[in-house]
């Protein structure tokens, strides 16, 4: 009897197990699923499609391939067959064609296979991948000979007499001694091993033959280069025997010994030609024959005895005409400018390591006679003597020596000469006791350094004789005229000078007129008026004409004016007087617009006087009260000027012009600085100021402006204040000297 089962079952018995059916398509029928291929097929999976919703992820699990123990990376192909397929599949989803590197070798061997088979069905052979050897080609006796150009084969080696065996046989060329043919027999054997090694001696024989004929060839093409380097050395060797007979001439003219005037001058020509000789046959082998030092040593014997003698002063030409006849020989340069570089800072010429003999003779004996002769004899105030040594010895001095002769020597006794023209009493007196600075100053300015050329310097020889002249305008006596010279120095100053005079002369010249000149036509003076006009030319037309309406248009229409309204006016004497008055003026300036108005006016007047008759004495009017527009440039103030009131209009307001004002403006004129010390005089309270000629602010003088008088602190003591003008000595205090 079955026993009954407790157990309790649920409905999913008769339906069947509530577990998922195993899905056996990967693993064939009936097989097993493991875990991970029941989850996902549980999460809608089918066997053989890839991962994830669209199914491009991979189909396979990824596989590890273990690389062998000791072996180093790209020793094994890593990549594994899951990994192949995966890419194969994602190249064609992407409908391409997916080639892995075996692949590729797998289609190279196949192309070096059919491209071997298609060689070998060309050249007819059947062996598969067999070797092709090169097929060896033999060449005739005759193909021996044409090839070596003069070779004869010896009969011996064209002919052999085959006596191995039972009867003497002639091997020849044509006879097979020249071919290869296989062996058919022993005795053809024997043939073959005799032709071998005839054909063997015979390839040597011409390889040994063409060889030799090659060496003979180089060794004739060299015996031509022997033979060329020969005939130069020859020629190289006759040169030299000449110039060693040139030098023996030299030699021979005994040039150490003393001489007269007369046969030293025979001397100088006579080795003068002889080296002017060398000179042309050996131009270009100056450097090599060492000619330059020959020339040297030629000449130095006589050089020295000159320059015992010689007066460069006196005669500033002498030995130039030898010396530039024989410049190559001597090595002279020409060029300063592109032999040379000048070095402002240390005020020199840069200097080769070396100097060339002709250098050091010129430095060891000319320099020193020259700078003992303008160190003692020159006299500053004659340049020509000393302008003609430089101007004859210019091209003829290395460059070194030039810069020293004109920057230094020149250049220091100028400076000294500058500094020691005092044109305050120069040129008060009618005589002049030394010319003037433009007669011996400026003729050396084209050989002087360019620092010295530049007046708007802070140093340099103009820029100091630029502040000499400045002082000579404020002292000339007008009443001798034009200042002598002045020409020059508006050819070296150029459109500074306009401006200085402007500054220093016109307000002078408004001052004579106004208070030396006087309209008097019974007893007239014009020398006041031609003093003034003299400056014309150096002064533009308009300037001149507003100088002539400042001060002398007012005096000469009151005049007009007085005697127009006198009694028995003569009217002819008074049209005579007025054209009179017009010539004087010239006519540059009478062409000025203002200065035409002022005319008219006059002839106005005149012709107003003529209608009014007996009434002109009451009823003519005078002219304007006050003269015109001050005759300076806006543009350039003086606060020094004493020139007549300007006619501006009485509203306008009249600034009055302090000393501290003239201070300021003379101290711009000279390039210094007035800075405030923010400092109080002890004593007075008064501000205390800076003159200093430096940049810094530094240095210079400590003054204070008391009315119209400035002082000053003398150096070195505390409270010692002494008054001081605006002049060359508070320069020096401002420059610190």
């Amino acid at each position: 009897m079955e026993r009954p089962s407790f157990k309790r079952k649920s409905e999913a018995d008769d339906q069947g197990s509530r577990k998922a059916p195993k899905v056996a398509a990967s693993n064939g029928a009936g097989g097993k699923m493991s875990f991970a291929e029941r989850m996902m097929a549980k999460m809608g999976h089918k066997a053989g499609e890839g991962l994830g919703k669209s199914g491009d992820g991979i189909v396979n699990p990824i596989e590890v391939k273990l690389r062998p123990k000791g072996a180093g990376v790209g020793a094994v192909k890593e990549k594994t067959d899951q990994a192949k397929a995966e890419a194969r599949r994602a190249a064609e989803r992407n409908g391409e064609i997916y080639e892995d590197s075996s692949e590729e070798e797998r289609k190279a061997r196949k192309k070096r296979k059919a491209a071997a088979k298609s060689a070998q069905a060309g050249s007819g052979t059947s062996t598969p991948g067999g070797f092709t050897r090169p097929k060896i080609k033999y060449r005739t006796t005759a193909d021996i000979e044409a090839a070596a150009t003069g070779l004869e084969v010896p009969n011996v080696l064209k002919s052999i007499i085959d006596a191995t065996g039972k009867e003497a046989k002639l091997l020849t060329s044509a006879a097979g001694l020249m071919s290869a043919v296989g062996p058919t027999s022993t005795v053809e054997a024997e043939v073959e091993k005799i032709a071998k090694r005839a054909r063997r001696d015979l390839e040597s024989f011409a390889d040994t033959w063409t060889e030799l004929t090659d060496r003979m060839k180089y060794i004739e093409i060299e015996e031509q280069q022997l033979q060329a380097e020969i005939d130069e050395e020859e020629k190289e060797i006759r040169r030299t025997r000449e110039v060693l007979e040139a030098v023996e001439a030299l030699q021979r003219l005994d040039l150490k010994k003393p001489r007269l005037a007369a046969e030293a001058a025979v001397s100088w020509e006579q080795v003068t030609e002889q080296l002017e000789t060398l000179q042309a046959m050996y131009s270009s082998d100056i450097g090599h024959f060492n000619l330059t030092e020959v020339a040297v040593a030629a000449i130095h014997p006589l050089f020295k005895q000159e320059m015992i003698d010689w007066d460069p002063l006196e005669n500033p030409l002498h030995l130039t005409p030898f010396l530039k006849r024989l410049r190559a020989i001597l090595g002279v340069k020409k060029d300063l400018a592109s032999t040379s570089e000048y070095d402002e800072e240390y005020n020199s010429i840069r200097r080769h390591k070396s100097t060339t003999p002709y250098e050091s003779l010129i430095y060891t004996l000319w320099l020193p006679r020259v700078r003992t002769a303008v160190t003692n004899d020159w006299d500053v105030h004659s340049p020509a003597s000393l302008i003609t040594l430089v101007e004859a010895w210019k091209d003829l001095l290395p460059d070194f020596v030039y810069q020293n002769l004109t920057n230094n020597l020149i250049g220091q006794k100028l400076s000294s000469a500058v500094e020691a023209w005092n044109p305050r009493t120069a040129l008060k007196k009618r005589k002049h006791a030394s010319p003037l600075p433009h007669i011996w100053l400026f003729p050396w300015l084209q050989f002087l350094d360019p620092r010295h050329l530049n007046p708007k310097a802070s140093t340099g020889l103009l820029s100091d004789m630029k502040r000499k002249f400045r002082t000579a305008l404020d002292v000339w006596d007008l009443s001798r005229g034009v200042l002598p010279g002045l020409e020059a120095w508006r050819t070296v100053l150029g459109p500074t000078l306009q401006d200085m005079l402007i500054r220093h002369l016109l307000p002078r010249l408004a001052a004579s007129l106004a208070t030396d000149f006087e309209v008097r036509p019974d007893d007239q003076d014009t020398n006041p008026l031609e003093n003034v006009l003299a400056w014309n030319t150096f002064f533009k037309p308009t300037i001149m004409g507003q100088l002539l309406l400042a001060e002398f248009f007012p005096k000469w229409m009151e005049i007009l004016h007085i005697w127009l309204t006198g009694e028995e006016t003569n009217y002819e004497q008074v049209g005579m007087w007025f054209s009179w008055w017009k010539e004087q003026i010239p006519s540059e300036v009478n062409q000025v617009k203002a200065v035409e108005d002022m005319w008219a006016k006059g002839l106005d007047m005149m012709n107003l006087a003529l209608d009014l008759g007996d009434r002109a004495k009451d009823e003519l009017p005078p002219p304007t009260a006050g003269g015109p527009a001050r005759p300076i440039a806006p543009t350039t103030p003086h606060p020094t000027a004493n020139v007549a009131a300007s006619a501006t209009p009485k509203s306008a307001p009249q600034v009055e012009t302090s000393f501290r004002d003239v201070v300021e403006a003379w101290c711009e004129e000279e390039s210094l600085l007035l800075m405030p010390m923010r400092e109080a005089h002890e004593v007075t309270g008064l501000p205390l100021f800076r003159i200093t000629a430096s940049a810094t602010g530094r240095g210079g003088a400590i003054v204070y402006i008391k009315g119209d008088i400035m002082w000053h602190k003398v150096k070195g003591e505390k409270n010692i204040w002494q008054p001081i003008g605006l002049g060359d000595k508070l320069v020096q205090l401002a420059e610190g000297k």
